[in-house]
């Protein structure tokens, strides 16, 4: 009866833990960023924007899914912006979209996002920015590396989540 009320109490208390220092959890300052912004908040816009979103997404993701090192990131990135502007353009090109765009690799500005429970505060990162048109409506953005965002472009990604708790659990009950 101790060992299990003692086995509780632990997992109560790392729980608390594991929660309190998650809440603390920031994106590293060595982290590469893609944002798009769309021209307008109509639904038409915003349409846009997820569909370049998933466009881009899935390229970037091609490009960057073995990369380890941010350094090595950042030169993929680099060397295929020509790419990602011609990738953007065709795409708007198909939908008809005829308003200007941007692609800018550098330090570009970020608003405040929570995400997953976690707040990121606003700011300049390094990252990859697609402005839609006058780039007036809300925007979608997420981490390119470390890869936070990148699995969500393949499809058939099998991940398994699993939890301290959750493990002291099995250890206990062999």
């Amino acid at each position: 009866m101790k060992k299990t009320i003692m086995l509780i109490g632990l997992i109560i208390g790392i729980y608390i833990f594991i929660g309190y220092k998650f809440s603390d959890i920031e994106i590293p300052n060595e982290a590469l960023r893609i944002r798009i912004l769309a021209n307008s908040n109509s639904d038409y816009d915003q349409q846009i924007k997820n569909s370049v979103k998933t466009e881009i997404q899935d390229y970037v993701y091609d490009l960057l899914k073995d990369t380890t090192d941010i350094e090595e990131a950042r030169k993929i990135i680099n060397s295929k912006l020509d790419n990602i502007s011609s990738l953007t353009n065709m795409f708007l090109k198909k939908q008809n979209y005829n308003l200007p765009y941007s692609v800018n690799f550098g330090y570009n500005y970020f608003p405040k996002k929570v995400y997953k429970g976690i707040t990121y505060d606003a700011g300049y990162y390094e990252s990859l920015l697609i402005t839609l048109g006058s780039g007036n409506g809300d925007n979608w953005w997420c981490v390119l590396f470390p890869p936070l965002c990148l699995l969500e472009a393949e499809e058939s990604v099998d991940v398994e989540y699993t939890t301290l708790v959750s493990e002291l659990l099995k250890r206990y009950k062999k």
